[in-house]
């Protein structure tokens, strides 16, 4: 690595980030690039975020162009030493190949020609790993199951998981790599349960910095809470129990969207079905992009600018208590589905302090009124809770399993 190169590390540079516009879609961290001190954009491919830190990488960082997210489940004879063996070798391989340096033993060459290309590894633990490993009375009060939502169609073969995994990078090549190491690691340890690949807008796709758009064509990215503003540790990062402190909880949601019931609304009805105008995300109460939503604006006959039922006031934080939280979403594609149509959507992750004062409450908000909510489809779900990051020479979740 050069020596501008050493500039950049995730606690010392974290981007210009958008993100999600709310609960129900998502979104997250993608308007913006990680800059040198300078103020030059890092070649692709150059960019290198740290392994070790307070917090693991993949949660505040500009969020990359690919993503592979997996879920394991422990063997049944592993009990914690293998857990242990397991996230050694994991946070090893993790460390070296955000590097971009190859793991030496089983290097296959498919990412020989990259550079680090802004890859991040970041692990979770769900709640059925501490009966499986004696750690029951370690995991933390707030890692409970989700209640049940009206109308989510939950497949439990994509859903849950012993451990949880999501490989971020600008190289679908790179990710594929990361995700096979893992893969070779795990061997007699654990095994995978589901895995899903999901996309962003890519680096230089656009001329400047933009909030990308989701598969709905909706600008997705203006209303996340970003990294350095006012209570933002308290809203996404834990304070306890002591191992956990630093972690973070992630709801993962595999949201199916029904593009093809969305494409036949025209353009003014599916802006008032969110809130927002498309082709630049204003606000239908008026101004730009990033004008706050003026919920009471109404129209010269007295009607709400802001439908009701619109998704940007359903999901306000205003709303729900001040509840919010981190959405580092992506969108996936995977043909057609049974029914014919296209089985695409978002892969949506909220990263958060406290669930149960998070995505809970506005998730339940959103199912009660919100008017997107007959255009998506929730078919996947899991809770995880995300460990503090690693200290040099140590390995992910190390102070819970040997603290």
């Amino acid at each position: 690595m050069t020596a501008p190169q050493q500039q950049f590390s995730r606690r010392a540079v974290l981007g210009t980030a958008a993100a999600g516009v709310a609960a129900g879609l998502g979104a997250g961290l993608t308007g913006g690039r990680a800059l040198a001190v300078d103020g030059a954009a890092p070649a692709l491919g150059t960019q290198q975020y740290a392994f070790h830190g307070p917090h693991q990488a993949g949660i505040v960082e500009p969020q990359q162009a690919k993503v592979q997210l997996a879920a394991f489940d422990l063997a049944p004879t592993a009990g914690r030493q293998g857990l242990r063996e397991l996230m050694r070798h994991w946070s090893a391989a993790a460390e070296r190949l955000t590097r971009g340096e190859a793991i030496p033993g089983s290097e296959d060459f498919v990412a020989a020609d990259a550079g680090p290309c802004a890859l991040t590894v970041t692990f979770g633990f769900g709640a059925s790993l501490f009966d499986r490993t004696g750690l029951t009375a370690s995991r933390p009060a707030a890692l409970t199951p989700l209640p049940a939502f009206p109308e989510d169609a939950l497949d439990p073969a994509r859903s849950d998981g012993d451990l949880w995994v999501q490989i971020g990078a600008d190289d679908a090549l790179v990710v594929f790599h990361a995700h096979r190491a893992l893969l070779r690691a795990a061997a007699g340890l654990a095994t995978q349960r589901w895995q899903m690949s999901g996309f962003s807008r890519s680096p230089g796709a656009t001329a400047k910095p933009l909030t990308t758009r989701n598969l709905m064509g909706q600008l997705d990215g203006t209303n996340n809470p970003r990294p350095g503003a006012k209570d933002f540790d308290g809203k996404v990062f834990a304070t306890g129990p002591d191992w956990f402190a630093g972690g973070s909880y992630l709801v993962q949601r595999r949201i199916r969207m029904l593009l093809d019931n969305w494409d036949n609304l025209p353009t003014d009805r599916q802006e008032r079905v969110i809130g927002r105008r498309k082709q630049d995300g204003a606000p239908l109460s008026g101004g730009t992009e990033h004008t706050p939503a003026d919920l009471t604006a109404q129209h010269p006959d007295g009607t709400l600018a802001i439908p009701a039922d619109a998704h940007i006031r359903i999901a306000a934080p205003a709303a729900n208590g001040g509840a919010a939280m981190l959405r580092r979403g992506f969108s996936y594609a995977d043909g057609t589905g049974p029914d014919g149509r296209p089985d695409a959507g978002l892969l949506f992750l909220a990263f958060q302090a406290d669930p149960a004062h998070g995505f809970v409450p506005v998730q339940r908000r959103l199912a009660r009124g919100d008017s997107l909510s007959r255009f998506l489809r929730h078919e996947a779900s899991g809770l995880y809770a995300v460990p503090p990051g690693a200290p040099e020479g140590g390995y992910v979740g190390q102070q819970l399993l040997e603290g």
